[in-house]
């Protein structure tokens, strides 16, 4: 079977950018913080001339990187007269900036990207000569497009386009503001719970899938309706392990990462440390010049001294000021450059934490599926074998203890147990029409309550599918009245 090509849509609020993740998005690195990215992460720099950003109206440009994200966002807000309510602050309180990350299947994005051409993914290896395809400007487009039209151009700070990494994407920078121009994160993305958030997110999803079709890009079905995909214990177990095995290698080469991050951080944090003690004290050292050298010409002025004298003196500690102002500009470049050094590493850093997490998460997920499929196949046979012995035992059993069985879920398990687990399925998938016409045309009277049918808020997989079960049980029953939506 052809493997699905999916989209991705990955959404990440924060209480503003820094200068470290600006940096990452924009590749405004120095050549120290390029060394650091490539041997920690997956950046090709051979395939970085071909990123591309998308500015107002649509128009493809190279990165320019004159402004970081901050500043544009800065430069934003004032030209709109909009107030970012985390300025002066010393700890940001509120959620002023969407991440969007938009992409898909790794191949199907490669295709859109380059084309034909074979990108060599092996770290360190030149691919220079590979080209940008037209197509994945178009797409861009169209994701840009998607974006203005949802949450208005004036929001989006910037929309970078990244070919050189593993897997092509789009950065997006977004300003959650609403019409009336104010910072409106949970009205547009959160919503009053986490219900409502969960459908403003699934129609996100759905609505991005629309533009996405025309890719070969689907949106991933939801489980609730087409089930899990069936696989022998064999196969699954296969296929998790060799998952597992993968991503506890990805999360211990993430560790090793992140412990060689905090190593350089530490040296970089006291670097920078070091190097603002000496302009601190290079300032002072020059306010002390500076008042020494007013003073003196103060006593030139009022014929004080010999003036001669006053004026090698003068002229002595104007070099010193000289050398002073010298080395205090160089250590205040040399602090800046660490400064940036140090949002790279830390960029770097959150960028490898998150990575973990998301290995790790997808570690338990992965253990947490086979676990339920074990006990998935253990349960099927286990109930085959009560229901089997059930049959046998029931011409033996006596009139008294039929009579007390009659009516039972066991014995109608055992009499028609797969229409009922058939009517089960049409239910747990909130199929409710289905269901009834399914029961009725079984020999059921497809009723059993007069109360809405649906999913609880709270309720989990396991009282979900048991409540179907039961449901099911009553509408297979020859009688009964039909059960409402």
């Amino acid at each position: 079977m052809a493997k699905q090509m999916k989209q991705v849509m990955d959404i990440r609020a924060s209480k503003g950018i820094t200068v470290g993740q600006s940096n990452e998005h924009q590749r405004r690195w120095s050549e120290k913080g390029w060394n650091n990215a490539t041997a920690t992460g997956n950046y090709d720099r051979s395939r970085e001339p071909l990123n591309f950003e998308i500015k107002k109206g649509g128009i493809i440009s190279s990165v320019d990187k004159r402004k970081s994200i901050p500043q544009l966002m800065a430069e934003n807000l004032a030209e709109r007269g909009i107030k970012d309510p985390n300025e002066g602050r010393e700890t940001p309180k509120y959620r002023t900036v969407v991440n969007f990350i938009f992409g898909g299947t790794r191949e199907r994005m490669h295709e859109i990207a380059f084309g034909n051409q074979k990108v060599d993914l092996t770290q360190g290896v030149d691919n220079s000569h590979i080209k940008r395809s037209p197509d994945i400007e178009r797409w861009a487009q169209d994701v840009y497009r998607f974006a203005n039209d949802k949450w208005g151009e004036e929001n989006i700070v910037a929309f970078i386009v990244h070919l050189d990494e593993t897997n092509p994407h789009v950065h997006m920078t977004l300003l959650p503001i609403d019409k009336d121009k104010k910072f409106a994160f949970k009205k547009m993305f959160a919503g009053k719970d986490k219900y409502q958030y969960k459908e403003i997110m699934l129609a996100l999803h759905d609505e991005l899938a629309k533009v996405n079709e025309k890719w070969g890009l689907m949106r991933g079905d939801s489980i609730a309706v087409t089930g899990a995909k069936h696989r022998t214990t064999e196969e699954y177990k296969r296929e998790l392990s060799g998952q597992c095995t993968t991503l506890e290698g990805q999360i211990e080469e993430n560790k090793r990462i992140l412990k060689q991050l905090y190593d350089e951080i530490r040296f970089a944090e006291k670097r920078v440390k070091g190097l603002t003690t000496m302009t601190l004290n290079l300032e002072q050292r020059k306010d002390e010049l500076e008042k020494e050298i007013a003073t003196v010409n103060e006593e030139l002025k009022n014929g004080k001294g010999n003036s001669e004298e006053l004026h090698e003196r003068i002229k002595k500690l104007d070099n010193d000021l000289q050398k002073v102002l010298d080395n205090l500009a160089d250590k205040q470049a040399k602090l800046e450059q660490a400064n940036e050094q140090l949002d790279e590493l830390k960029s770097l850093k959150d960028k490898a934490k998150d990575m973990t997490e998301q290995y790790q998460q997808q570690l338990r997920l992965s253990t947490s599926n086979l676990t339920q499929q074990v006990r998935f196949r253990l349960a099927d046979v286990l109930l085959d074998d009560l229901i089997r012995d059930f049959k046998k035992l029931l011409p033996t059993l006596s009139l008294g203890t039929k009579e007390s069985l009659d009516d039972s879920l066991l014995q109608n398990m055992a009499e028609r147990g797969e229409d009922i687990i058939k009517c089960a399925i049409f239910l747990y998938a909130n199929l409710v029409d289905q269901a009834t016409n399914f029961a009725k045309g079984h020999g059921g009277g497809g009723g059993g309550s007069d109360l809405p049918w649906g999913r609880k808020d709270d309720e989990d997989d396991r009282a979900w599918a048991r409540r179907c079960l039961m449901m099911a049980h009553r509408m297979m029953k020859p009688t009964g009245k039909n059960i409402r939506r």
